[in-house]
């Protein structure tokens, strides 16, 4: 390339374009088409032109022989007559160009009109040798391998004299000039097509470059992303592939800007929920005093933060897991006694009100220990929005092929905007006062659970009227268990 001038370059980019290639593949076909057409158009042509030569020639036949027919009501009795008739009837005989009258009397050449023959048609010729043994009218075709004739088509008549054949007349043409003048009309087609193909091709290309804009816009915008800036999209125009085009990759644009900022804000979240609990440690180790009761008291501050830490690194490891195949453990569970067991787990974590409901009858298939950690987030993350005089609620229930474990609380409830958004990783409720200071994944967690048992978390909750967090699986999910 380095050696290359701007036009070869300019040439060799041209040549390199999708639409370039797509019109030169269009355009050879169409000459392949046109290439194979004309020696179809060709034989066809030459069928057309033999077929009126075939009719010209039995016009001249039938000219003959009703000359023939009157002279020969006279009962002519002698070949001299016969002889004398052939000759006044080719002397007033004018043929078409490349006809020729032949006549043949008694097994021998007689008289030809023009005289002059072509060596095809010469009187000691095999052609002419076998016309001297026919005996009945015929029609024939015979191809010559010399270009300046072509082929010879021919009709005759026998010529009799009291009943007895006598000779044959013969109306013969050489069809060499007749097809000069078809192939000039197929080399003319050819030209013109292969012209026109042309055109084509020039103008398709210049009207390619507005129809494939999309298609260059994409490469633009493309080139144009970076990691910090996605916010380049197409303009979608219309509706057909190009459009679909646009669509999809607006929509792959939004996914990976979604998924950017979603990373970027986890690794910002992240950074912050380990930070903290580190600066909280330094502080209070920087002040530590050589009291007894202030170290004990510090100690257990930093026990406390390291504890939250390790937490947060469980959870975070946990949320990785998900993304394995062998997350699950599957195995058989009762679902009532599973949900009284949650409840004997869940009723120590917090000063409430806790109740059992109702209980689910049958088996199911799930992870034991991922459930319980599920249930368990639930619990806690009741137990965190609501007050000692506040009741918690555990139960499960079945129905058809699906069971439902929930949580309900009386507490403070959760606004409509901020219900969508809980299950994400980090995310918190904006308006509600956090006793805790959790990390924000254990609705993640809970959510990662239900998906990869093939189920989901249902919420409803209003503010002031307490929440209910309902799993809502797949007696027996079908495998594969990926979440």
């Amino acid at each position: 390339m380095a050696g290359l001038g701007p036009l070869q370059r300019s040439w060799q980019r041209l040549a390199g374009e999708t639409r370039t290639r797509i019109l030169l593949l269009y355009a050879l076909s169409l000459l392949a088409a046109v290439g194979g057409a004309v020696p179809v158009f060709r034989f066809l042509l030459f069928q057309e032109v033999d077929q009126r030569v075939q009719a010209d020639l039995r016009e001249e036949l039938e000219a003959f022989q009703e000359t023939y027919a009157a002279w020969d009501e006279l009962n002519p009795e002698t070949d001299e007559a016969l002889q004398s008739f052939i000759q006044d009837f080719l002397a007033e005989t004018l043929p078409e160009d490349d006809n020729f009258h032949i006549v043949l009397l008694n097994g021998q050449f007689f008289r030809s009109t023009p005289q002059a023959l072509p060596e095809v048609l010469a009187p000691d010729t095999d052609l002419v040798q076998g016309w001297r043994s026919l005996t009945e009218a015929t029609n024939g075709y015979l191809n010559v391998a010399d270009p300046a004739v072509g082929s010879v088509l021919y009709t005759s008549q026998v010529l009799e004299t009291n009943g007895v054949p006598r000779g044959l007349y013969v109306v013969a043409h050489l069809s060499a000039g007749e097809r000069r003048e078809a192939l000039a009309g197929v080399y003319v087609f050819a030209k013109v097509a292969v012209g026109v193909i042309a055109l084509a091709f020039l103008l398709a290309w210049v009207a390619s470059q507005q129809l494939l804009k999309p298609v260059q816009n994409l490469a633009m915008a493309a080139r144009s992303i970076s990691e910090t800036d996605l916010s380049r999209r197409l303009e979608v125009r219309g509706s057909g592939e190009l459009a679909e085009l646009s669509r999809a990759f607006n929509a792959m644009m939004n996914r990976v800007q979604s998924a950017f900022e979603s990373q970027r804000n986890f690794i910002n979240d992240a950074g912050h929920e380990l930070f903290t609990p580190l600066t909280i440690i330094q502080g209070h180790l920087e002040v530590m005093g050589d009291d007894p009761d202030d170290r004990a008291a510090t100690l257990a501050l930093v026990m406390d933060e390291i504890e939250r830490m390790s937490r947060f690194a469980s959870d975070l490891l946990l949320l990785a897991q998900a993304e394995q195949p062998n997350f699950l453990q599957l195995e058989t569970i009762h679902v009532a006694e599973f949900t009284q067991e949650i409840f004997v787990k869940v009723s120590v974590l917090a000063d409430r009100q806790w109740q059992l409901g109702s209980l689910g009858r049958g088996v199911m298939v799930g992870d034991r220990q991922r459930l319980t950690g599920a249930l368990l987030n639930l619990a806690r993350n009741a137990s965190q929005h609501t007050q000692p005089t506040d009741s918690i609620e555990l139960g499960s229930t079945t129905l058809g092929d699906t069971v439902r474990l929930w949580v309900r609380d009386s507490g403070t409830g959760i606004a409509p905007a901020d219900q969508a958004r809980i299950f994400d990783r980090f995310a918190r409720a904006a308006h509600i006062y956090r006793k805790s200071e959790g990390a924000g994944l254990g609705l993640a967690i809970v959510k990662t659970v239900a998906e990869s048992h093939q189920g989901t978390v249902e919420l409803s909750s209003q503010l002031g009227s307490g929440s209910t967090f309902t799993l809502v699986l797949p007696l027996d999910p079908s495998p594969p268990m990926t979440p």
